[in-house]
């Protein structure tokens, strides 16, 4: 009998615990932090109703003949009355005459080259052994590269360095820039209906190819700008060009009025495929392709209802100080004379550094109360009371909702979706830019910007981070909010006639064919 009952007493355990599951393990974490961030975030308008109730109360129990009282006190003492509406006019108008400029991006156009430059690994492959260069020990090592790169077969390569043999020269070079600039332009100018004569400000950035005339000067002539116009040519910048441009432009719209800024960012690639084996100047030939973006900005307030995003925040950091930041990409001559541009084995702890540094600065600016509350504290702990607690990485994700980060290659985007939390939609942009087109250097950012646009993600009031980083070393950031619902139906870019085709799978390793 006690063995019966004790099974018994058995079994209804079991089955109250089935039924009655710990209430603090069914609490969904998620659902807690959630509400946390939402009292801190609307902490001060939840202190103001009691206020605000309390002063309706009172309100209320004013009868007219205290409004009569209070108007012939005002009444006769009319000097006060005049130097109280001097000083409130007087403020408002500092204010608004102080106030930044909106600076809007009416429109932007990323270049999509002919098929014909379409460069499958194998074709990339078949032209590093034509040239006649590179070791069969190299060979193998860029075939492997190329394998685990995370580039798709439809990238793009110059026209000069797909033809038997390899033609890099200058004539080639200018070819490649003025193919690349003039198309992602005329794109632009078609969309926006902005005539060239319209355009104040010009902004172009190239890194490695920096001819005489200046590409902006090369813009200039072809499509006759104004003689006063306010032009820069950025180079040696690295991939990070495209935000420091957009940064310039901010600047530069907050002195010249109703003005519109074109910003074009590119990358050269006839000039400076490397031809030695040298293995730390090989990866760039690896994973660097043909592309280029063109941005048109205004500070027109009358633009702003056709615009589609305001500029919110660029935030710049620059790490040259230090010596291996300096060094970790470097343009320079190997053994044999050839030039190329060596990445350091320090390149992802240097990136790392930057981000973080880039953060500290941007955190402040965009990230909801409760987060930030919640990083003090845990640095409170570690700095002040050294107690041993992981960092708090900040959630991005509760100040943004769409996430572009430079496709320079498949590991700086791993690194970044662990050390964000971000998901895989987030990084969604970034990997399928990548596949798609490879690493277009500074233009990268418009690319997956574009690819957000054409899935229909963008929606009005959504904030788009960019995070971009580049030699010296640097990391910069611009954060932009959304004017309009983008409708991917109306839209023209890169991906809206095969984005049905996306996003996919990328395997970690995927076969060269022989």
């Amino acid at each position: 009998m006690e063995s019966q009952s004790g099974s018994a007493s058995a079994q209804i355990e079991r089955s109250r615990q089935q039924h009655l599951p710990n209430f603090l393990q069914s609490v969904n974490v998620k659902y807690v932090k959630l509400g946390y961030h939402y009292l801190v975030s609307n902490g001060l308008y939840l202190l103001l109703v009691p206020l605000i109730a309390a002063a309706s109360m009172h309100l209320s129990n004013l009868t007219s003949e205290d409004f009569l009282l209070l108007w012939d006190k005002l009444r006769f003492n009319l000097v006060a009355v005049v130097l109280s509406s001097t000083l409130v006019v007087a403020l408002s108008t500092i204010y608004f005459m102080k106030r930044p400029r909106p600076v809007y991006l009416l429109e932007f156009a990323c270049y999509k080259p002919d098929s014909a430059c379409k460069c499958p690994r194998e074709r990339f492959m078949e032209q590093s052994t034509r040239a006649g260069s590179f070791t069969e020990e190299n060979l193998a090592f860029q075939k492997k590269i190329l394998e685990r790169s995370g580039l798709g077969q439809s990238t793009y390569f110059p026209e000069a360095l797909l033809s038997s043999p390899p033609n890099p020269c200058m004539a080639e070079a200018r070819k490649e820039a003025e193919t690349v600039m003039f198309g992602a332009i005329d794109d632009l100018l078609q969309k926006t209906g902005v005539k060239p004569k319209d355009i104040g400000i010009l902004i172009v950035n190239c890194s490695l190819f920096n001819p005489t005339p200046s590409l902006s000067a090369m813009v200039v002539n072809h499509y006759k700008l104004r003689g006063n116009i306010i032009s820069y040519n950025l180079g040696g910048m690295g991939c990070s060009a495209g935000l420091i441009s957009i940064d310039l432009a901010k600047h530069l719209l907050q002195v010249h009025r109703n003005f519109y800024a074109l910003v074009v960012s590119m990358e050269n690639i006839t000039l400076n495929w490397y031809m030695g084996n040298n293995r730390s100047m090989l990866v760039s030939n690896c994973i660097f392709r043909v592309g280029g973006a063109a941005i048109l900005l205004t500070n027109r307030r009358s633009e702003r209802r056709r615009s589609k995003y305001q500029l919110v925040h660029t935030v710049r950091t620059h790490k040259g100080a230090d010596s291996r930041s300096y060094g970790c990409v470097f343009q320079e001559e190997d053994g044999a004379g050839k030039i190329g541009v060596a990445l350091s084995k320090d390149l992802m702890a240097v990136a790392g550094e930057a981000l973080k540094t880039n953060i500290t600065t941007l955190g402040p600016l965009v990230l909801p109360m409760s987060e930030q509350l919640i990083f003090f504290f845990t640095l409170a702990m570690r700095k002040v009371f050294k107690m041993k607690v992981k960092p708090y990485i900040p959630d991005f994700k509760l100040a943004f909702e769409h996430f572009c980060i430079h496709a320079g290659g498949r590991a700086v985007l791993d690194e970044l979706e662990k050390n964000l939390a971000l998901s895989e939609w987030h990084m969604e942009p970034s990997r399928m830019t990548l596949y798609r087109f490879g690493n277009t250097s500074s233009s990268s950012l418009w690319y997956e910007l574009g690819y957000m646009e054409a899935e229909g993600r963008m929606r009005k009031g959504d904030r788009t981070w960019q995070i971009a980083f580049g030699s010296g070393f640097k990391c910069n950031s611009a954060v932009w909010r959304a004017l309009r619902t983008i409708n991917p139906a109306k839209e023209k870019n890169p991906w809206s006639e095969e984005i049905h085709e996306f996003p996919v799978r990328v395997p970690k390793v995927e076969a060269v064919r022989a």
